[in-house]
């Protein structure tokens, strides 16, 4: 076994459960993936660090929850999706360790000022884009810093490629590359041949755009994997493949850009819930996960693991110290994953746009029950404040198509919101006998309710208040206003 493991972390963008052959009942063609199953450890109860994309990669790389880092939402232009300068991630730790460290694709930890870049952030290296996703066809990347415009290549092959060329030139190793697929956010794109594939077959549009997207990525999968064998280190790689939360499933307009809402609710393994979503649909998401020199092989782990215990799992399996100083939320859960002891037995979650809001969309699990705050519409305040929310919708769209003209973040206040005068009553579920959350036990254990409940207010305190303690400079530099006639 190597010292120094080689770590390949391949993190799909808004997949399903059921979005590839293993788990979807054959709907999705997948050789790539199911190989990589049958060959690696299969984690059944591992969620991601948020129900939406970028304080979830920011659990990732920093092993803390997400509110605490202040990437809290998507909202890119607004800065909102900032990891704070003195956080640190894994690659910084790895990188300090003699690592190459790469990144290929979607960065959304920071897509403005040049302080919260990859290359800022661990990465050496660094081939993408640094907003929430990009066009399939009319693509810009980002190569260490250089923006160059696309040639009309489909663009999960671009990413591919990168992450091929990187294994490449860094075979010798030690290596981290992390590569960072947008498949299948939105826009929905694919080859036409191969959405014509799963139509034949009897499913609508947006679904077979969205399979089809899945079997590109997996086509690239499978070339990575490949990179790492002919580089003769596979045996000492660990190789590891997740999504950054669950499936979207009502694209709204904002989110096609120049096309209208698709429809895309489809087969995610009986999980209630999607992107967004504290239930289980939104966070729960597949983790394979192979090291032959390392880890057992071909078999399924019951644990329950969140995301932000990567950053000191990958750190134990490497023998690197973290550089950070900041305590983390995660543990090392290598001995659980080789059978020899347990892993977490609680977790918690809370997201909604904007500032975060502790009554609503809020989550935490404490073994096999899970206390869920139901989302709650907390409506804009006023009709200017309402408008102001769309501006916030424009620009981020303008920043994909013409990324020349958003250059800093808007110094927009945050649209003022009303709560309702009455929250729905929290629920509660026992995964074990109910993965699927369809039977509301909260009235038959109010005593376990109240507990969690108090659990879950006093983390969400927490948190909030080391987000709030973040400073200003740290978390949104001061910027001129991008500003519309």
């Amino acid at each position: 076994m190597a010292e120094r493991p080689n770590v390949v972390l391949i993190v799909a963008d808004d997949m399903g459960y059921g979005d590839f052959g293993l788990y979807s009942e054959g709907r999705v063609h997948t050789p790539a993936l199911d190989q990589l199953a049958a060959n690696s450890l299969r984690l059944t109860q591992h969620h991601a660090g948020s129900a939406v994309c970028s304080p979830s990669r920011a659990a990732l790389l920093t092993g803390r929850y997400p509110i605490r880092t202040g990437a809290v939402t998507p909202q890119e232009t607004l800065g909102y999706d900032r990891i704070a300068l003195d956080e640190a991630t894994v690659a910084d730790s790895l990188r300090a360790a003699g690592y190459a460290t790469g990144l290929v694709g979607k960065w959304h930890n920071g897509a403005l000022d040049p302080a919260y870049h990859p290359n800022a952030r661990g990465f050496q290296e660094f081939a993408g884009f640094r907003g929430g996703w990009m066009d399939y066809y009319n693509w810009w990347i980002d190569r260490n810093g250089t923006v160059a415009a696309g040639d009309g290549t489909y663009l999960t092959d671009v990413l591919t490629d990168e992450a091929v060329s990187f294994v490449k030139r860094h075979q010798d190793g030690p290596l981290f590359l992390m590569v960072a697929y947008n498949a299948p956010h939105s826009p929905l794109q694919a080859p036409e041949q191969v959405v014509q594939k799963y139509e034949a077959r009897g499913h609508s549009r947006g679904v077979a755009i969205t399979y089809a997207m899945m079997e590109v990525m997996d086509r690239g999968i499978a070339s990575i994997q490949q990179a790492v064998r002919d580089a003769g280190v596979e045996d000492d790689t660990i190789f590891m493949f997740t999504s950054d939360n669950g499936p979207a499933f009502m694209l709204r307009d904002d989110q096609v850009p120049h096309g209208v809402s698709i429809d895309t609710r489809r087969f995610n393994c009986g999980l209630n819930g999607a992107k967004g979503s504290v239930l289980e649909g939104g966070i729960r998401v597949p983790m394979l996960m192979s090291w032959p020199n390392g880890l057992p092989q071909d078999q399924d782990v019951a644990e329950l693991v969140h995301f932000t215990d990567w950053l000191p799992t990958l750190l134990a399996g490497t023998g690197t110290p973290t550089v950070g100083e900041k305590q983390l939320d995660g543990v090392d859960v290598l001995p659980a994953l080789r059978g020899e002891g347990a892993a977490r037995t609680s977790a918690f979650w809370q997201w909604n746009n904007y500032s975060p809001v502790g009554e609503t969309n809020a989550a935490m699990r404490d073994g096999d029950w899970k206390l869920v705050r139901p989302s709650i519409d907390v409506a804009f305040a006023t009709e200017a404040d309402s408008v102001l929310a769309d501006r916030y919708v424009e620009l981020d769209i303008r920043y994909k198509y013409e990324r020349e003209q958003v250059q800093q973040i808007a110094d927009w206040p945050e649209p003022v919101r009303r709560m309702p005068d009455v929250v729905p009553e929290p629920q509660l579920f026992n995964i074990a006998a109910d993965p699927g959350e369809q039977n509301d036990l909260a009235s038959l254990e109010p005593g376990r309710v109240a507990g969690m409940r108090n659990r879950l207010d006093s983390w969400f305190e927490e948190v909030e208040t080391e987000r709030l303690a973040i400073t200003s400079e740290n978390r949104h530099p001061e910027t001129a206003a991008v500003r519309f006639e």
